[in-house]
């Protein structure tokens, strides 16, 4: 007999719950065949075998939730195929207290009186994410505006953004790191993997836009959208929601202004932009309406200090209110 474990399905992501079994007990399996589909924190995901055999026991049903390096099903190899046939129990697959973890009592504590709703999928991954900044991160958040007066109204704003992203990072990389809390470390990273929110209507998706500063806009024009479509669609890898080094909170299609984002450990900051309006701006002793993009920067007084952000926003903003080329 041999245990398959609910693998590692991305980095952060410590459980999984199960949406739908694409096999039973008794089925025959091949290499590769799907499994399972589990719905992670931020993607749905469908499990192959990695064995060939026959399905012995099955762990959890659709809606349970499974901690990564549980058992998900055990295996009847070839070997010993033919002692288990006939004596399998489909009833076994939810009856073991040793591996299925079911609910976590943080997210078992919204439902404990009758009518309660649980929160579950994106909502609970929110909370538990929430929770963890929460518990390990020291926030503080400054704010500036952006004047782009001197843009051609041709150029895509959220592009011009993600490459004075770049700009601010390659300048001042202390905020494109990541905290190692236990080691009290700091972790520089060569490149900028700017995570982007994507707000969809089952709940807010982080996809990974990578190497900000060294593609073509054009290439990473092209990327956002396909990312975007498959957050709305559920169809992002965990591969595509890992490795984040600066995260990028565009909300000013919300008619938001400013605000104090929540950092993602291990990440270190995190850039919020509001909407761009036209405001009165003073220059050269007279008034003149520009357009103004109005900035914010949460991040992580462990490990950047308030000169260091305030320097990463004063090249941000210079970035974004130089010439376009």
């Amino acid at each position: 007999m041999k245990h398959f474990n609910l693998p590692d399905l991305g980095e952060g992501l410590h459980e999984a719950q199960i949406l739908k079994w694409h096999v039973q007990v008794g089925d025959s399996l091949e290499i590769d065949q799907l499994l399972v589909s589990v719905e992670t924190a931020k993607a749905v995901v469908d499990i192959p075998a990695p064995y060939a055999g026959l399905v012995a026991k099955t762990y959890g049903e659709p809606g349970d939730i499974l901690a990564v390096g549980t058992p998900l099903l055990s295996y009847a190899m070839a070997a010993d195929a033919g002692t288990v046939v006939g004596r399998l129990d489909t009833h076994e697959c939810s009856d073991s207290d040793d591996f299925f973890i079911g609910a976590s009592p943080s997210t078992r504590a919204f439902g404990i009186t009758a009518g309660a709703t649980v929160l579950q999928g994106v909502s609970r991954s929110m909370v538990l994410s929430m929770e963890r900044s929460a518990a390990s991160v020291v926030p503080v958040s400054i704010f500036a505006d952006a004047d782009l007066y001197c843009w051609r109204e041709s150029r895509d704003p959220l592009m011009r953004l993600i490459k004075a992203v770049a700009t601010a990072c390659r300048l001042h990389p202390a905020l494109n790191c990541w905290f190692e809390r236990q080691s009290l470390s700091v972790k520089s990273h060569g490149q900028v993997d700017l995570g982007i929110a994507v707000n969809t209507d089952q709940g807010l998706f982080v996809p990974v836009l990578r190497g900000v500063g060294s593609r073509p806009t054009a290439e990473l024009k092209r990327q956002l959208a396909q990312l975007r479509r498959e957050a709305r669609a559920r169809t992002l890898k965990p591969a595509d929601l890992q490795g984040a080094t600066i995260t990028l909170s565009n909300f000013g299609a919300l008619s938001c202004r400013y605000a104090t984002p929540i950092v993602m450990p291990p990440q270190v900051a995190i850039i919020g932009a509001g909407g761009i309006r036209e405001e009165p701006v003073a220059m050269n002793g007279e008034v003149h309406v520009h357009p103004v993009l109005p900035l914010s920067l949460t991040f992580d007084h462990r490990a950047v200090t308030g000169k260091q952000a305030a320097d990463f926003l004063q090249a941000l903003v210079l970035a974004l209110e130089n010439p376009d080329e």
